[in-house]
């Protein structure tokens, strides 16, 4: 230990949830929306448990998603899913499309491909992908997803969620 530097100290979060989503917000991470056309209307889910880079061969990324939500048992039976990485310009999207609203969509730029996968204009990371593997992890469903095709957009920074709220990058130097 340096001679400035403050001791660790450990909370015990058995029994304690709320102390233990403070700590897991204080990770940041991507904010993917995940889509696809089923039976003619778009659905979506948000998702910042998004991981990406999870295997090269066979290509996969992976979300968590709570067991309680109303957009994956719908999503599930979708051939192909669009995932878009979401961009620093779609704080206001980003919450629209988690909302509970009739319309998640209106007034956000979108293209769908011939097999189902909807996407969301602006992203620096465009995804189509199909359902490789699911399993139960506690309150959520770990689900990994292979990925068959990817657009990018480099010079697009991406949203970031950190301590439960949208956050963005600081500019590259």
């Amino acid at each position: 230990m340096t001679e400035n530097a403050k001791p660790l100290v450990l909370q015990d979060i058995a029994d304690d949830p709320a102390a233990l989503r403070s700590t897991f917000a204080l990770f940041p991470s991507g904010v993917a929306a995940l889509s696809a056309v089923v039976e003619g209307e778009p659905v979506v889910l948000v998702a910042s448990s998004f991981q990406v880079g999870i295997s090269l061969d066979p290509p996969l990324v992976l979300f968590a998603v709570q067991h309680t939500s109303t957009s994956w048992p719908k999503l599930r039976g979708a051939p192909r899913i669009g995932v878009s990485v979401l961009g620093e310009a779609h704080d206001l999207a980003a919450r629209q499309l988690a909302s509970k609203a009739a319309d998640r969509f209106a007034g956000i730029e979108t293209t769908t491909t011939g097999t189902g996968a909807h996407f969301v204009h602006g992203a620096p990371v465009w995804l189509e992908t199909s359902i490789h593997s699911e399993f139960p992890a506690g309150d959520h469903d770990v689900v990994l997803l292979r990925v068959h095709a990817s657009g990018l957009a480099p010079d697009t920074e991406p949203l970031v969620w950190h301590s439960s709220g949208f956050r963005t990058l600081s500019p590259r130097v």
